[in-house]
């Protein structure tokens, strides 16, 4: 079974030598590599056209910086396989982790999606993210960052698969919809997968498969206006779209709590009205989302989701 690998691209020039030459360990295992392109001023296009690789590279060339959603989407779209594996340009993956990732997410056809575990670049000793969990207060914390990379070596559900190193069945994305192109960057992983838990699929973690990760290579620092407006935004538009009214006021209390918390932390951080500014225009703009519409089919799913969600609350309360 071959494997569409889809990644999107800004001035990242200096990062595709590393990421081509890893992709080049599983080779027989890729049926194509799609690079997104948008609007890259440096030398990617230049250095992607004129490559020698070892399997069939495709270069789509957007005029300007559509976000990363779009470009994945974008792959996507463009994909000829079954498993279409999302990673970041400032990877370096390390060699038979393709392999397992298609192993793994082969072997039940209720699994829409496997991350690898993501280990800091700078630090291959430690790890970057082996999975999102997303809580009451309406917060995504990566799970075992700056733990040892000898922990978490089990096979383990995850609430949602990081899309900077994740394989995901392109048939069960086009059953429900793949990342939301309103969302640009940020939050449209986890957005994704709340949807596949609505629709019952389970996320794994796949241990087996390594991936070294720079982090924050294209949008820079991990606080920047840019960053924390977008995830803000983002993250109502997530509570918005995903949560039927009855868990929304379930729920109301906490999450209500939770971005006045984040306002708080930011306001202590310099950017309190960068982040007021996100949820405002998130609720603002909330019209332009399209939620995903209650099926009584999926009532159990919804209880499930709010039992992961109260489980990740408790977890990182004791914490």
């Amino acid at each position: 079974m071959k494997v569409s690998v889809v990644t999107p691209n800004y001035n990242g020039e200096r990062f595709l030598k590393t990421f081509f030459e890893s992709l080049n360990n599983d080779s027989q295992l890729i049926g194509e590599v799609i690079i997104v392109d948008n609007g890259s001023t440096d030398g990617s296009r230049d250095y992607i056209k004129n490559g020698s690789f070892n399997f069939p590279v495709v270069l789509i060339e957007n005029t300007e910086n559509l976000g990363f959603s779009p470009a994945v989407n974008q792959g996507i779209r463009k994909a000829k396989n079954e498993y279409i594996f999302s990673l970041n340009n400032d990877t370096e993956i390390k060699k038979g982790s393709i392999k397992a990732l298609v192993d793994l997410i082969s072997s039940d056809d209720n699994i829409f999606s496997v991350q690898a575990k993501m280990l800091q670049y700078d630090n291959k000793e430690l790890i970057d993210d082996v999975g999102d969990e997303y809580n009451l207060l309406a917060w995504t914390k990566k799970t075992g960052e700056n733990h040892n990379s000898n922990e978490y070596v089990e096979v383990n559900e995850i609430f949602s698969a990081c899309a900077g190193a994740a394989m995901y069945k392109k048939s069960i994305l086009d059953e429900i919809g793949a990342f939301d192109d309103n969302f640009f960057a940020y939050m449209e992983d986890v957005d994704l997968a709340i949807r596949s838990r609505i629709y019952g699929y389970k996320n794994l973690l796949c241990p087996e498969a390594i991936v070294y990760h720079i982090g924050s290579a294209t949008s820079g620092s991990r606080y920047n206006e840019f960053k924390v407006k977008l995830a803000a935004r983002n993250n109502v538009w997530v509570v918005y779209k995903n949560l039927p009214i009855p868990l929304k006021i379930v729920n109301f209390i906490f999450l209500f709590l939770g971005f006045f918390i984040k306002y708080v932390f930011f306001v202590k951080k310099g950017f309190g009205s960068t982040y007021l500014g996100g949820v405002k225009e998130g609720l603002s703009t909330r019209g332009k989302i399209d939620k995903v519409g209650f099926q009584t089919k999926n009532t159990k799913n919804y209880f499930k989701i709010e039992y992961k969600l109260i489980i990740n609350t408790l977890k990182f309360l004791k914490k």
